[in-house]
């Protein structure tokens, strides 16, 4: 360990595993042996407040900026790795809204002579403005110069060549709590990369938006892919750097290894609280109400219904031409940022206008089963997709057996009960 300083209103917790490495494939040849001395994660605290309100690790740069001292850094970010920088103190009312300015973390790093060395981005590449699912390609930035590196391109793991000139990788990166939203996926194969070359990582955590429960089905080993690569369900009510801990205490990464970790803490968060994102965390959530539904109607992107992509109220909406039974609110889809070619493209779609609707604290199946049932052919209405989504391949068919939305949620509540109890050890907060 090579952290052996105590910084200063920074109280330095301790949390031992004890299980040790296994090599599960001997022809894995570039592995180098960690011992458990060496990667057992750390969580630094937060001291400061601002406002009552949740204080993202990022924010508080007295907390971290030592850590980087005199080491080469490579930054996995995007759009949402920001520092808040300043707040409008010359309000000439008492009413009059803060101003608030936010600095890149890249920036930020760069200008306090941190030597970052590279720039990795995940899915909407680094400014996130990239369709969902378009391969993002490599790259220079043009602020400050720095490679960008794909992360859903040609490699979605960082490579020992990308890695060889790098000592520490910091994860910033607002997530949305969502089993099926790739920034977790791309966690995994960064812990894993470094777990493999002994490359520490540094997670500057961040508030989940839908933090505050869990449910949906738990992805079944079999429809493991990028967009669910862990036993979890499809809100699984962790931040990102909890999430960290369990994919290291469970050993979901390769032959079993775990990666040296940090989880540098938050302020004032509670996950029960309602937490609004200042900057969008991808193209297509364009605000809180999108995230909080988000969870709930991502299942229509395995179907031929659209959820507003080419619209302003993407993941606000679902409909679809062929929904006539709709007949109160109809939208048509455009390209725009984010949408190059949206489904229905210039069609007229029916269909509901959520954007307005309360706030969930569950998944609601409902919209799911009343489209279905509107449907006019149920032949067409899933595709290959929607299983890949919901991890299983019994929603499907459990919907198609006309079983209602609460029967169907109750055949997820032993599962969710054993899943709590799973990641109790890894909550922070």
């Amino acid at each position: 360990m090579f952290f052996k300083y105590t910084i200063l209103a920074i109280a330095l917790t301790m949390i031992s595993c004890d299980a040790k490495i296994n090599h599960k494939n001997k022809t894995a040849a570039k592995t180098k042996k960690v011992s458990d001395t060496n990667i057992k994660p750390r969580v630094i605290k937060s001291t400061i407040a601002v406002n009552n309100q949740p204080v993202p690790a990022a924010d508080n740069i007295q907390q971290w900026i030592g850590l980087f001292k005199g080491r080469n850094v490579a930054v996995v970010g995007n759009q949402t790795s920001v520092v808040r920088s300043n707040v409008n103190t010359n309000k000439t009312t008492w009413d009059e809204p803060e101003v608030v300015t936010y600095t890149h973390l890249v920036d930020t790093l760069l200008s306090r002579g941190v030597q970052v060395k590279k720039v990795f981005a995940p899915e909407h590449g680094f400014r996130g403005t990239a369709d969902a699912g378009t391969t993002i390609k490599d790259g220079i930035d043009s602020k400050t110069g720095l490679p960008i590196i794909s992360l859903y391109g040609a490699n979605k793991k960082p490579t020992e060549e990308q890695l060889a000139d790098v000592d520490i990788i910091i994860f910033d990166i607002q997530d949305v709590g969502a089993r099926f939203y790739t920034y977790i996926s791309t966690l995994h194969y960064v812990m894993e990369a470094c777990s493999r070359l002994e490359k520490k990582v540094i997670i500057l955590d961040r508030p989940n938006p839908n933090g505050h429960y869990i449910d949906g089905p738990i992805l079944e080993p079999a429809h493991k892919s990028f967009v669910g690569m862990h036993p979890v369900p499809v809100v699984h009510g962790m931040t990102i750097g909890e999430y960290a801990q369990m994919i290291n205490g469970e050993r979901w990464l390769a032959y079993g290894l775990k990666c040296d970790l940090m989880v540098v803490k938050m302020h004032n968060y509670n996950r029960t609280d309602p937490y609004a994102i200042p900057i969008k965390p991808s193209p297509n959530l364009p605000n809180d109400q999108a995230i909080n539904l988000y969870p709930s109607l991502c299942f229509f992107e395995g179907t031929d219904i659209s959820v507003g992509r080419g619209t302003s109220m993407q993941f606000q909406v679902y409909g679809a031409p062929q929904l006539a039974k709709y007949q109160q609110f109809s939208f048509t889809p455009t390209p725009n940022e984010g949408a190059k070619r949206p489904l229905h493209n210039g069609k007229k779609c029916f269909g509901v206008d959520l954007r307005k609707h309360p706030k969930l604290d569950q998944l609601k199946l409902d919209f799911l089963v009343d489209a279905f049932a509107k449907a006019p052919s149920k032949r067409n209405f899933f595709n290959s997709f929607f299983t890949k989504l919901a991890g299983t391949e019994k929603l499907q068919e459990q919907i198609e057996a006309g079983m209602t939305a609460d029967e169907i949620r109750g055949t997820w509540q032993e599962d969710l009960k054993a899943y709590d109890q799973m990641r109790q050890p890894y909550l922070l907060y």
